[in-house]
């Protein structure tokens, strides 16, 4: 068992459904799954700010935007000061990447992952009704791509992909992970970083077996796998009532690691608490 703390960190206004988060700097970057908008809060100044990540010519609207056209941004990593957006692949207007310089704010052209997304599942032989990313990591060399297990097979697992994500050319590896149960319900991938060879995870846990619709939460946990045997080394239940999908590292002190984590509450409310996780071994 590991011993953990979950505490309130801090209270945003004007960001709802958050989805992901990354901390570079002072700077922390959140997604919402229901908007085109990457949202860049400064912990030092308290001021956030929005960067629009619409594709050209839209003409929608960038925040709540309808669940039936919404680009689910589920998984936000980095290296360097690049940014790297992923939608979940779970429906055909889900399949952007967006690519975004974090010092600049320039936003690139969006990186169309449909053919991508179509030979991850034809090499993982998980179809479309099953295919949900939640989440990504990458070093620079390597990219870690999540499938969450929340449709009706429960298949979750780990892409590991070696290539360019401008030309969506990659090699692949996938992994099929089992993970435990969250009071009775199965639990699914929702967010995941690498800290040195270490993959560390959330997963919650719904009573429903649709990718496309929420259910009734159960819980979140957290965990570790170790990137050479894809081997999940623990699981800890952090909450019984919270659905987290956003999970970046904060602080890192001898074997104590403190994480920030955003909550998808799958409401209109556009506000968001981000919580403080403290893991000690």
């Amino acid at each position: 068992m590991q011993k953990f703390q979950l505490e309130l960190f801090l209270h945003i206004i004007g960001i709802g459904s958050a989805s992901g988060l990354l901390l570079n700097g002072t700077n922390l970057y959140l997604v919402s799954d229901n908007s085109h908008i990457l949202y860049d809060y400064s912990l030092t100044d308290k001021k956030l700010d929005k960067i629009n990540i619409a594709p050209k010519g839209y003409d929608g609207p960038l925040e709540n935007v309808p669940k039936k056209d919404k680009p689910d941004f589920e998984a936000l990593t980095s290296f360097g000061e690049e940014l790297y957006l992923f939608g979940s692949g779970s429906t055909a207007k889900r399949n952007t990447i967006v690519h975004v310089d974090g010092q600049s704010k320039k936003v690139y052209p969006p990186i169309d992952a449909t053919d991508l997304y179509l030979a991850m599942q034809d090499f993982s032989e998980i179809n479309a009704e099953n295919f949900n990313i939640e989440a990504v990591a990458y070093d620079g060399n390597t990219w870690y791509v999540f499938n969450r297990g929340n449709g009706p097979k429960g298949q979750n697992g780990v892409f590991t992909m070696n290539g360019d994500i401008n030309e969506s050319m990659f090699q692949f590896i996938y992994n099929e992970v089992k993970l435990p149960l969250i009071n009775g319900a199965p639990s699914s991938f929702t967010d995941a970083i690498l800290i040195d060879d270490k993959l560390y995870f959330l997963a919650t846990a719904e009573k429903t077996t649709s990718t496309y619709k929420d259910g009734e939460i159960a819980g979140t946990l957290i965990g570790r796998m170790d990137t050479e045997s894809m081997e999940v080394e623990f699981t800890e239940i952090i909450s019984n009532k919270n659905k987290f999908e956003g999970l970046t590292l904060y602080k890192k002190q001898g074997d104590k690691l403190e994480f920030l984590l955003c909550e998808d509450t799958d409401s209109d409310a556009t506000e968001s608490n981000i919580y403080k996780l403290t893991l000690e071994k």
